[in-house]
């Protein structure tokens, strides 16, 4: 009896004009490949960074060849990139290359994002009693946006400082606003990025934090590759 191959895993990221968020994203890929024994896992990006989801399936099927791929999307939120550009670009790449593309689920905003959370703030020696600013990009969706701010409720309900939504682009408050209050009220405050991978939006923010001398935690990055795993799994049990 021959066993079937199980379908590549494409983790597709947004991108970004950091060069540093690829290969961190390469990274998560390959830990995910190590915790599937036979899985292929393949990074790809919606814009800036190369290469984009066709050329990461050209590339991968000249390697040994699939006509199937399951695509998980490197996102938190269902903003604009979860459900408009990503679909898009998953259809687009169906038709150019011939393979067929499942989509999975987001990695969302569930226990295991915020247990990484919590993680990558304990690394970052933010005290229990700090302040933290739960700093996500933002979207032009209020939903997305209430999202995040929902999971900084469901955070300052389990430690002694509060948790504060702040956002990079769009949304309210500015990640700038969460330490000027801070910075008012008297209050330390560490900064943990709601970002898989770093960026100039990151950097940003660090230089601002210096400034107060907040601590800023790390991207989340391989901590959540058993996440990726679980949102492949799941698409490959619905499959056809």
């Amino acid at each position: 009896m021959t066993v079937r191959p199980l379908p590549p895993l494409i983790g597709l990221a947004h991108g970004s004009r950091d060069p540093r968020a690829a290969v961190v994203i390469g990274q998560v890929m390959d830990a995910v490949a190590v915790m599937k024994p036979g899985l292929r896992a393949i990074p790809a990006f919606l814009d800036l960074s190369e290469p984009d989801l066709c050329s990461a399936i050209a590339a991968a099927r000249a390697a040994a060849d699939f006509d199937t791929a399951i695509v998980v999307p490197l996102l938190f939120t269902d903003a604009f990139h979860a459900t408009v550009d990503v679909p898009t670009a998953v259809g687009n790449a169906q038709l150019d290359t011939g393979v067929a593309l499942r989509l999975a689920g987001i990695l969302g905003m569930g226990e295991e994002v915020l247990l990484a959370l919590e993680e990558s703030a304990a690394r970052a020696h933010i005290a229990a009693h700090e302040a933290i600013l739960l700093y996500a990009v933002g979207s032009s969706r209020d939903s997305a946006n209430a999202a995040v701010h929902d999971l900084a409720r469901r955070w300052s309900e389990r430690r002694l400082g509060p948790v504060w939504a702040g956002f990079g682009t769009v949304g309210s408050p500015s990640a700038a606003e969460v330490l000027d209050r801070a910075t008012e009220e008297g209050r330390r405050i560490g900064v943990v990025p709601l970002f898989l991978a770093p960026g100039l939006l990151l950097d940003q923010v660090t230089r601002s934090a210096a400034q107060i001398g907040a601590e800023v935690a790390a991207p989340l990055g391989t901590a959540l590759g058993e996440l990726v795993l679980m949102r492949y799994l799941e698409a490959l049990a619905t499959s056809p």
